[in-house]
């Protein structure tokens, strides 16, 4: 019996240049049709694996680890000084989904600093923040401001130890009045001390101490 043969489909030339097309491994830089450039690792036609971007309306440039398309690991995020020109870092440290998530440092156009912990791109867990004034928090974060247990330094050397909610002074806490020698001891509230005990502390040491002693109770 004779057998008859069938002639194969040709496969659509589309295919053949379609699978071409889809980046996986190491490729040369591969721009967008924004201007976008990324040079780096690729699985399945995604950015995956060790990169660089540069993107081109902001001139800021991330490199580092990355997860199918997203900043996943642990990279560096810098934009050029619109004088200088001259990159600048803004954030090292850990991404999650493309955003700040882990241990990591932020520099501020404001010359501040942040050094600890992120969650979503915010500032969540323990951390140390430099303002441009001088003063100084460490301590517990919550949703990028200041939650839990803390201390705030100034610049004058007083700080205040203790809790804080929604960036402001709350709960029990104590505020050590250095150049005057006396220590608040007691409880705040949205930053405002509601009760508290006031002592001498440190009195003789203090550069502007005041003119009596708190009496003995």
């Amino acid at each position: 019996m004779p057998v008859v043969k069938y002639p194969r489909a040709a496969e659509p030339l589309w295919h053949e240049w379609d699978g071409k097309a889809q980046k996986c491994g190491l490729r040369h830089t591969v721009y967008a049709v924004n201007g976008d450039q990324y040079t780096g690792e690729w699985l399945d036609n995604l950015k995956h694996g060790k990169g660089t971007q540069i993107w081109k309306h902001t001139g800021a440039i991330y490199s580092g680890d990355w997860k199918f398309g997203k900043r996943d690991g642990y990279g560096s995020y810098s934009i050029p000084d619109p004088v200088t020109k001259e990159y600048k870092k803004v954030y090292t440290g850990w991404w999650k989904n493309n955003k700040k998530c882990g241990y990591g440092t932020m520099f501020y156009p404001s010359g501040e600093s942040y050094e600890g912990e992120w969650s979503g791109g915010l500032r969540s867990g323990w951390g140390r923040m430099c303002y441009g004034d001088g003063s100084v928090y460490e301590g517990q974060w919550l949703a990028d401001q200041h939650g839990g247990q803390g201390m705030l330094c100034l610049p004058n050397k007083n700080r205040y130890e203790g809790g804080w909610k929604d960036g402001k002074k709350h709960g029990p806490g104590q505020f050590f009045y250095l150049d005057k020698g006396q220590l608040l001891e007691g409880i705040w509230v949205a930053d405002i001390p509601k009760c508290g005990i006031m002592i001498d502390f440190g009195r003789d040491e203090a550069p502007a101490p005041t003119r009596y002693p708190i009496p003995k109770v």
